[in-house]
């Protein structure tokens, strides 16, 4: 077992779980104006028991990302460049099963595509593939080298490799890697990824200790939200956030919210999140993670993500795209390949910039260089 597979075990523990079934918010409310939580602490802010808190939460959250964040928003949009994948994930529109148009971009595609992402204002690019042999550590190489000619940030959000291969791809010019463990539910993870690339739990759990000693930039963590009980992945995702501050110093840790809602249609979600439970997360990550940046994608409405601002969201994906050539392909979209999930927020980059001008935060499109370390 690797040190952060024993901390996760330790919070199987009898006293945290009832912590985390707490239902007193006298429990709660003696927690929510420390300085620096504990995850005992954390268990209690999403138990139960914090339910006839969440104001107090909310404010709680808004001081915080006011005085770490301030007013500014980090916009970035993914890059699909391919959606083939050996993967049988049910929840997922690139499974193997699902029948969808497969395309795997080629390296003049993948320019193509940075360049109308680049008209369109955005400067930090998420490189994203799906599971499948053919989407190797070179061919991303080169094409990050590529897009770093116009990007001053580029990442990558791939299957887990080895430190070594995160090596390579930071002397490509990629400054950061997001990887979701999907959930933390062992069981439930090992029964959704029986027979698929990911059946790996541990080393799928200890990629991004990779990545950080490698020298990986940004490191961003999250689950699925809806496989699990969102309670208990969430103080685990927090557990994990934290473990990755402490050993992956030189790295910024994030917290990427993935939420499911459209799904394959062979598939159920088993623990559906509302909104409510939703920002609940949100807030509770906030106040024990002051420094962690909290991603909100597209997947969500847009009114539901500028809301999520107040209290602790700091990034958002603007004029997303989840297919294979989705932004180079314009009226013929013959040449696109099947998207990976529907999206709900549609505005462009554009518009997403005046929405949060108008509601008095700062966009930032760009807010790293590599010239900072030269």
């Amino acid at each position: 077992m690797t040190p952060l597979f024993e901390q996760l075990q330790m919070l199987e523990s009898a006293s945290t779980s009832s912590l985390l079934q707490n239902t007193s918010p006298a429990a709660v409310s003696a927690v929510i104006g420390k300085t620096r939580l504990q995850i005992d602490d954390l268990a209690l802010l999403l138990s139960p028991g914090s339910d006839e808190l969440l104001e107090e939460m909310a404010q709680r959250a808004n001081g915080i990302t006011q005085a770490r964040f301030g007013n500014a928003v980090s916009l970035y949009a993914p890059l699909y460049i391919s959606n083939k994948c050996s993967g049988t994930c049910p929840y997922c529109g690139f499974k193997r099963t699902e029948k969808i148009k497969r395309k795997t971009l080629s390296l003049e595609e993948v320019i193509s595509e940075g360049d109308a992402l680049s008209r369109s204002g955005i400067q930090h690019v998420l490189l994203v593939t799906g599971d499948c042999p053919g989407n190797g550590v070179d061919f991303l190489c080169d094409a990050a080298r590529q897009l770093k000619k116009t990007f001053p940030s580029v990442t990558v959000e791939i299957p887990p490799l080895e430190q070594s291969e995160y090596a390579q791809l930071i002397e490509a010019g990629v400054d950061g890697v997001t990887l979701y463990q999907e959930t933390y539910n062992k069981e439930v993870y090992d029964f959704l990824h029986k027979g698929s690339p990911k059946d790996n739990y541990m080393y799928r759990l200890d990629a991004l200790s990779r990545a950080g000693a490698a020298g990986i930039r940004k490191l961003n963590v999250g689950v699925l939200w809806g496989l699990s009980d969102w309670r208990g992945d969430a103080l685990k995702l927090a557990l994990h956030a934290r473990f990755l501050e402490k050993t992956c110093w030189r790295s910024q840790v994030l917290i990427g919210m993935p939420r499911l809602h459209k799904v394959p249609g062979d598939f159920t979600i088993p623990h559906p999140v509302c909104n409510r439970d939703f920002a609940h997360i949100v807030m509770a990550m906030r106040l024990f993670l002051h420094d962690a940046g909290i991603v909100v994608s597209t997947r969500e409405r847009p009114e539901f993500r500028d809301n999520l601002l107040a209290i602790g969201a700091t990034q958002f994906s603007a004029g997303s795209k989840t297919e294979p050539g989705g932004y180079s392909v314009q009226e013929d979209t013959s040449s696109a390949g099947g998207a990976q999930f529907e999206i709900d927020d549609h505005r462009s980059p554009k518009t997403v910039e005046q929405d949060l001008s108008k509601l008095g935060y700062d966009p930032v499109f760009k807010d790293w260089d590599r010239g900072f370390i030269s």
